[in-house]
């Protein structure tokens, strides 16, 4: 094999899921590197990528959420309004009965739980398809927004506002950075060496075939290199400024739902449920449980994200949460989700939610108008997953078809199962 065989396959679709996501990255790398040159170099200071983090974390916290209702193979249209109704109630809480804001942080998870398994009865018990219930949820909720706030904007207190406008303090000697960011950077680019050794060393102890040692190689330190030169842009920003506390959330729920959707058994289920239900039922899946759990679990990280973006605004008002739902979709299917369901990754939807949000940004900084700004990201959503399905449907490398690979097995399992007798259960394929 070739070393650009070698690169290609390793790369694209290899053992690692890291390897797997290389495909999209190459687009946001792209995209970054275009608004880079058309903004004289804007792209990329850290003031710009620390606004960037701010701004688009509670979409990115959505697109998490969103990618367990699309992979179970539903859909919510209400996130938005959710965020919404949250953010009013925790605003009201704290001016009108003087709420400590650590427990209005719970008070608003707790709204969202609620909110949560009522949907989720709906969808799991009663059988009404999620697009009816969280459409419905969406006019109940933004009028509940409206109804507690008086359509009318609600400030919050200081405290409050440090989960969304908050960034990492200082400490230590002086460097010029910010160390806790420079020791967060450090502690990633050992986990990228270690995660790589590690891999290896399983593979020969079970006596697999190891990729080529020059790949192992590559690999590790093209991901080092992003996290330094990331956590110096971060870490180098205006005196006060560095990663924010938004942004530091979001990668405790990135790492904390990908362990959860790869390594265990509730999962596993999720895109068991998603590939074919009765299959999943066949080997003892609860469905209504899953079912309940996605919806639930999405709004609850619906009011996180409604909490963030309250606490960066300073206020809560009634046109928070507008079409919030249209981005975290887009950024799940831009990132390989198929509309079908069953097939999805938590790291290609924050992959894919970074490519709008970079692009959103891009086009702003370059002074591009609002109307505009929506007609091309519209556009550039309906070409990227055009494109990749051509290049699928021609045999050519295609994004999507690298993200799903891992995937096909389970399916083919799946597919297998419904060709078996409904009555024998110990036919149909194990989930986990």
């Amino acid at each position: 094999m070739s070393g650009y065989q070698d690169l290609k396959k390793n790369f694209f679709g290899g053992t690692t899921s890291i390897s797997r996501q290389f495909g999209m990255i190459f687009t946001l790398v792209a995209i970054i590197l275009l608004f880079q040159v058309l903004t004289n170099g804007l792209t990329l200071t850290s003031g710009n990528l620390i606004a960037v983090v701010s701004q688009y974390s509670y979409i990115l916290i959505l697109a998490i959420g969103m990618l367990m209702v699309i992979v179970a193979g539903h859909i919510d249209l209400s996130v938005g309004s959710v965020a919404a109704f949250t953010g009013i109630v925790v605003a009201k809480a704290m001016q009108n009965y003087d709420l400590p804001w650590p427990a209005a942080i719970l008070l608003g998870l707790a709204v969202g739980a609620v909110i949560g398994a009522w949907q989720g009865f709906w969808v799991a018990y009663i059988g009404v398809p999620a697009f009816i219930v969280t459409l419905a949820g969406m006019l109940v909720f933004r009028g509940g927004n409206q109804f507690i706030g008086n359509a009318d904007t609600v400030p919050i207190p200081g405290g409050f506002r440090t989960i969304g406008a908050g960034y990492l303090p200082e400490f230590g000697l002086s460097t010029g950075y910010n160390n806790p960011t420079l020791l967060l950077g450090a502690i990633a680019c050992a986990a990228v060496v270690w995660r790589e050794w590690r891999a290896r060393s399983t593979r020969q102890e079970m006596g697999a075939r190891q990729v080529p040692l020059w790949i192992s190689g590559v690999r590790p330190v093209v991901m080092v290199g992003v996290i330094v030169f990331a956590t110096l842009r971060f870490a180098g920003g205006r005196v006060g400024t560095s990663l924010p506390v938004s942004g530091i959330i979001l990668i405790v729920l990135v790492l904390a739902y990908s362990f959860y959707t790869r390594n265990t058994v509730g999962g596993r289920r999720i895109y068991a449920v998603g590939g074919n239900a009765r299959a999943a039922e066949l080997s003892g899946v609860k469905l209504k449980r899953v079912n309940f759990f996605v919806m639930m679990n999405m709004s609850v990280l619906a009011a996180l994200a409604g909490m963030i973006f309250v606490a960066r605004s300073a206020a809560s008002g009634p046109q928070d949460g507008l079409s919030w739902e249209l981005d975290a979709i887009a950024a799940v299917f831009i990132g390989g989700a198929a509309v079908s369901g069953g097939l999805g990754t938590i790291s290609g939807s924050i992959v894919g939610g970074l490519v709008m949000a970079l692009l959103n940004n891009g086009l702003q900084l370059m002074g591009v108008g609002v109307d505009l700004v929506q007609i091309i990201k519209g556009l550039v959503l309906l070409l990227a997953v055009a494109l990749d399905v051509y290049n699928k449907s021609q045999g050519h490398f295609s994004v999507i078809d690298s993200l799903t690979r891992p995937f096909r097995r389970q399916e083919t399992a799946s597919a297998a199962a419904r060709t078996a007798p409904h009555g024998d259960s110990s036919k149909a394929p194990a989930v986990g």
